[in-house]
């Protein structure tokens, strides 16, 4: 099964450490225990003067930023890592560099955005990190941390350039940070990116330093991060949340005038455009995930590849999907052969590939979704047909849902008729979504609330 109870854990006990020798983990936990003692009022004003350590702020965000580019003799390579006291393994190194590129046959020329999770080496220290919880907490249950991985949000940039010998320019710009906040980092990317491969190193120094001046990242509160002469405005939500809800933060106070950004959400990405090839068939996907099936998604670029698959893992919300998932996953990756091994059943997993290598490799997979590129908001793709998975043998393969799987539940037709009278009528992708969304959490809550019921039940028969 996809769902398991939460392991409880709490804070590990430390000594005192000099602020020379501070590990990452330390200040990463000093930067939220100050971050815990100060009122909303005073958080972003005065943060800065009680006593916080150098590169605190950044650490609640971020574990770090790196610079991978490509280097003709040795390939794709970590350039720059800021700020230089961040520790990464030299396996979480090569998954990085492997992660940040696109690894398919689509060219991805210009830039290129999209996102990677990896496992986090087990000689890392990460009882330290049990000090986050102060904040996970007030998270919802599927924005909550896992220690044991990372998230890789990338921009990519492809470009010819005839001075070099390769005759392209190729670089990546990736935060890496333990926060699910998909759009969130998308949106900072954007908004630095462009103007980092224009001025270099400087230029990422500045916009870390501006990162390192954010109040820490409490769930609720209405936070202003400056970046780079812009302003966002966020809101991180909480489990008190009424589910399939999104608490606007408003542009309309007087004293907003300098904001630039607006973000309604920092974690959800555009579910109706990553299900438009499929929503025939989301009722079905929506079960596959719920039971933990073993998915892969086939697509031509890492963007639709991670986009799909964050949408797979977020259609089962407020529930979390405990299994394991890859938005892309790559043949250089360190658990490759275990995830591609015929000596056993397929795990319990949901990949993200490109390379048509995969096609071969993973067929004997129970599940599989090839699609093709995502068309733009206000067109809609020929819908995907169910196929035999014997059908499946190239990546160049017709778009389509290859399995056996026999649905539990009758396909809804009303969320059908209404999601493609909405394209008929060019209603935009995002009042899509959140129909799509409060459909997925229709089905979710009927699967809840019976398993609520008999719980109570069987408390009040424990009781009396």
């Amino acid at each position: 099964m996809a769902l398991r109870g939460l392991a409880g854990s709490g804070p590990g006990s430390r000594g005192p450490a000099d602020e020379a020798v501070a590990t990452d983990e330390e200040r990463e936990a000093s930067a939220l225990v100050a971050a815990g003692a100060v009122s909303e009022e005073d958080e972003e004003d005065e943060g800065r003067g009680r006593g916080l350590l150098r590169w605190d702020g950044f650490s609640a965000w971020l574990h770090c930023v790196c610079v991978v580019g490509f280097d003709l003799e040795l390939g794709q390579a970590v350039e720059v890592i800021y700020p230089q006291h961040s520790k990464l393994t030299d396996k979480e190194k090569t998954n990085i560099c492997y992660l940040s590129f696109p690894d398919s046959n689509s060219g991805c020329l210009g830039d290129t955005q999209f996102c990677f999770r990896f496992r986090q080496s087990s000689g890392r220290r990460v009882s330290l990190h049990c000090l986050l919880d102060q904040f996970d907490k007030d998270l919802p249950v599927y924005l909550k941390k896992d220690p044991a991985y990372f998230y890789g949000y990338v921009y990519f940039r492809q470009v010819r350039d005839k001075t070099l010998k390769r005759g392209y320019f190729q670089k990546s710009l990736v935060l890496i940070s333990k926060l699910p906040y998909i759009h969130f980092f998308h949106t900072v990317l954007k908004q630095i990116a462009p103007e980092y491969f224009e001025k270099n190193e400087p230029y990422l120094e500045a916009a870390c330093n501006d990162v390192d001046q954010w109040p820490a990242p409490v769930p609720g509160k209405t936070l202003h991060l400056p970046i780079m002469g812009i302003v966002m405005k966020v809101r991180i939500p909480t489990c008190h949340d009424k589910p399939g809800t999104t608490q606007l933060v408003q542009s309309t106070q007087q004293g907003d005038t300098h904001i630039s950004v607006i973000l309604p959400t920092v974690h959800e990405v555009d579910l109706f455009r990553c299900f438009c090839p499929v929503f025939l068939h989301s009722q079905m996907l929506w079960e596959l995930v719920l039971l933990g099936e073993p998915l892969v998604v086939m697509a031509p670029s890492p963007s639709e590849s991670s986009e799909t698959v964050l949408a797979l893992v977020n259609c089962i919300s407020p529930l979390k999907y405990f299994s394991d998932f890859r938005p892309y996953f790559t043949i250089h990756d360190s658990e490759f052969k275990e995830y591609t091994t015929r000596t056993q059943a397929p795990p319990s997993v949901i990949l993200g590939v490109t390379n048509p290598f995969f096609a071969k490799t993973l067929q004997h997979w129970p599940h599989i979704i090839r699609i093709g590129d995502l068309k733009p908001a206000g067109e809609i793709p020929k819908q995907v047909k169910v196929k035999k998975l014997k059908n499946l043998k190239t990546l160049d393969s017709k778009p389509g849902v290859y399995t056996s799987y026999k649905p539990y539940l009758n396909r809804d037709e009303e969320i059908i008729k209404q999601l493609q009278k909405g394209v008929q009528q060019k209603r935009p992708s995002e009042a899509q979504s959140v129909i799509l969304r409060r459909y997925f959490l229709e089905l979710t809550q009927s699967f809840i609330i019976p398993l609520v019921s008999q719980h109570m039940y069987l408390l009040n028969v424990m009781i009396y």
